[in-house]
């Protein structure tokens, strides 16, 4: 029995050698990939690299800086999807304070005059395929406002959610000498009204017929979120000529999905498309929705419409699937809108708490 334990301890010692070389060939190999990220692991922001789709090799950088409807679980959500089921790889920048948390209770330069926004790794939008925006009244320091005013002249595409249309204070940026409006100029429409009560109605979704065809709306069914219509125009207007409407929005009685239709509110557009051309002549492709509260993406419809929107700014509409998965990776529970942040247990967090 000794003996053969002699015999067989140099076999189990070399199995052992070569397992832990595979494994540590596998760990290399995660690693690899992993680092193939286009943009550093960093505790200031979150990186999602891509799985097996269609959108391998492309990087989205989705931007969370609101301080009421909770971009700061939203985007994370997006991301998560986007890199599981469609294999971009994501980038979650966010709005830090001084000790470098997520912090949506941060004021705004209306509440504070001396408040200024900080959002670490704005420099890698130059290595992006697409921003996804969502800010709100933000006041960034002229080194990263740079950022995004090379961002706009690149050509490359753009996603504005919701108060992205009123997203910055002390946008400078100018075309041929004149200053530009980023929510009318670039999104095209900024908030100017409720379109009904605040915090009180809720939005169906209602696909324009007219353009029903169109990719982004490939799959698109039962749109529906908590957040209420903005009026992005004056009344007895519309929007401007170089968008085209997919969306609009219905006013309900309630927050909840079956409420019924307010008979007094009309439909307004809530999701549309437009070019951008910067001032390097470079045209890009913008997608605008202003419903998008973090409960609304609870909304299988809204998820869809955000990922065909993604598709098709990325000029991959022939990959638009009306069948692909747009269900939540992992737990997904995030506050209500509002600014009541002790009642909503809004406070400040790391980054990595919003994985």
């Amino acid at each position: 029995m000794l003996s053969n334990n002699r015999t067989l301890r140099p076999i189990f010692m070399w199995l052992m050698a070569g397992a832990l070389l595979i494994a540590n060939d596998l760990q290399i190999g995660a690693s690899a990939v992993a680092g193939d990220h286009p943009v550093p692991e960093s505790p200031l922001w979150l990186t999602y690299p891509g799985g097996p789709g269609p959108g391998q090799g492309k990087h989205i950088i989705l931007i969370a800086a609101d301080q009421e409807y909770r971009s700061e679980h939203s985007l994370p959500m997006l991301a998560r999807l986007l890199s599981k089921h469609h294999g971009f790889d994501c980038t979650v920048l966010f709005s830090l304070n001084e000790n470098n948390q997520v912090d949506p209770t941060k004021k705004i330069r209306w509440e504070d005059k001396s408040a200024v926004h900080n959002i670490p790794g704005l420099e890698y939008l130059e290595k992006c395929d697409l921003v996804i925006l969502f800010s709100r009244l933000i006041s960034l320091p002229p080194e990263q406002m740079t950022h995004i005013y090379e961002y706009l002249d690149s050509g490359k595409p753009i996603i504005g959610i919701r108060t992205a249309n009123h997203g910055f204070l002390g946008f400078e940026y100018k075309k041929g000498g004149k200053k530009i409006d980023f929510g009318e100029d670039v999104l095209g429409g900024a908030f100017r009204s409720h379109h009904g009560r605040w915090q009180q109605d809720s939005t169906r979704g209602i696909i324009v017929e007219a353009n029903k065809q169109h990719p982004i709306l490939t799959g698109v069914t039962d749109i529906w979120g908590q957040s209420d219509v903005y009026r992005t125009y004056k009344e007895g207007g519309q929007l401007r000529d170089d968008c085209i409407p997919l969306v609009e929005g219905q006013p309900l009685m309630g927050r909840r999905h079956d409420d019924a239709v307010n008979p007094e509110l009309i439909p307004l557009p809530v999701a549309w498309l437009k070019p951008w051309t910067g001032n390097k002549g470079l045209t890009s492709r913008v997608f605008h929705v202003t419903m998008g509260s973090a409960q609304d993406y609870k909304s299988a419809g809204m998820r869809r419409l955000t990922v065909n929107a993604a598709y098709w700014c990325m000029q991959m509409e022939s990959k638009i699937d009306a069948e692909s998965c747009v269900d939540i990776v992992g737990a997904y529970n995030p506050p209500d809108s509002g600014f009541d942040y002790a009642k909503l247990g809004v406070v400040p967090v790391i980054p990595s708490k919003l994985r």
